[in-house]
């Protein structure tokens, strides 16, 4: 048995031998079996038959029809980009087209504008020029007014009664003989050429009487009885009655403008005095002021501790209210 056993050993030491040098050439030798054989299956790969369609396709025929499957998509994909393109090539023209337009349209709007602005001004200085001429003309007609009025005499408060309106001449004369027999006395020219009520037709709803308008041949003499009423209280018949000079309606409204402020200037012991065509003149510290407007006169006051606050028109008129 033992010698059975002993020669069975180099046996097994050849194949082991064997076996580690297809080991060591393992990895090397399959490398080059597996290009082998793809090289193998693509040469002896069956070509497919022209009339069998289910025959299988080769790798270039593969790629070839893949190519050309890519190359209609992407054509495809081209000219849809290309309509795209046009489009919104189109559009940017329009826009710009537009663009144009309304930047000339904003030019032409902004051409209209100076040359509207520019109208405009010279409108606005004709205007003002136009203004300044209606302002001198219409002075001008209201001094030409009072001018023409120069000889006449406004008596206010004489009764409205049938029998005095039917012998209005007569009754001037009786109020000069009354308050200013002096003027007869010196042998002045008391006559009138006319004398008449004003408004011409009686206003019912209006209970003080119409004043008289009476105009003097001589305009010494009408100097002479303003001067005497400026200075006395006159009346007919024991009546008060009170004479001024004749002045235009809007020379009237002026001066009446005036009203409360000569009232309590009269009041403060400031002699007031309404000089033509509306001027309001005061006695204050030892001068003679003089104001054209009812504003000048409140800045003045407003400025002296002795007149502020009493000259206040606007509550005043509130309080008569």
């Amino acid at each position: 048995m033992a010698n059975s056993t002993e020669p069975q050993k180099p046996q097994n030491t050849k194949k082991n031998k064997k076996k580690g040098a297809t080991l060591d050439t393992f990895y090397g030798a399959k490398i080059q079996n597996t290009e082998q054989t793809e090289d193998n299956i693509k040469e002896n790969a069956p070509k497919p038959s022209k009339g069998n369609g289910n025959s299988p396709q080769t790798y270039e025929e593969f790629e070839s029809e893949m190519t050309k499957k890519m190359e209609a998509f992407w054509e495809e994909k081209l000219e849809i980009m290309q309509k795209k393109f046009t489009h919104l090539q189109n559009q940017f023209d329009q826009t710009v087209k537009e663009n144009q337009a309304l930047k000339a349209r904003i030019r032409q709007l902004e051409d209209n504008d100076r040359v509207k602005e520019q109208e405009s001004i010279k409108q606005s200085q004709n205007t003002k020029k136009l203004e300044e001429n209606i302002k001198y003309l219409t002075d001008k007609v209201i001094d030409l007014e009072n001018r023409g009025r120069r000889d006449n005499l406004r008596i206010i408060g004489l009764p409205d009664k049938p029998e005095i309106n039917t012998k209005l001449d007569m009754v001037i004369q009786d109020i000069i003989k009354e308050n200013c027999p002096e003027i007869l006395e010196q042998g002045g020219n008391t006559a009138t050429d006319r004398a008449h009520r004003t408004p011409s037709t009686l206003n019912p709803q209006k209970t003080t009487p119409r004043n008289v308008i009476a105009k003097f041949q001589s305009y010494q003499t009408k100097e002479k009885i303003l001067q005497e009423a400026r200075k006395r209280q006159f009346r007919y018949k024991g009546m008060p009655i009170r004479v001024t000079q004749d002045l235009a309606s809007s020379t009237l409204n002026d001066r009446r403008a005036w009203n409360m402020i000569f009232r309590k200037a009269r009041e403060l012991g400031l002699q007031p005095r309404i000089s033509y065509p509306a001027k309001l003149t005061i006695y204050f510290q030892g001068k003679v002021w003089a104001f054209n407007k009812i504003e000048d006169f409140q800045l003045f006051a407003k400025k002296r501790p002795e007149l502020c606050g009493k000259f206040d028109t606007e509550n005043q008129r509130a309080r008569n209210t």
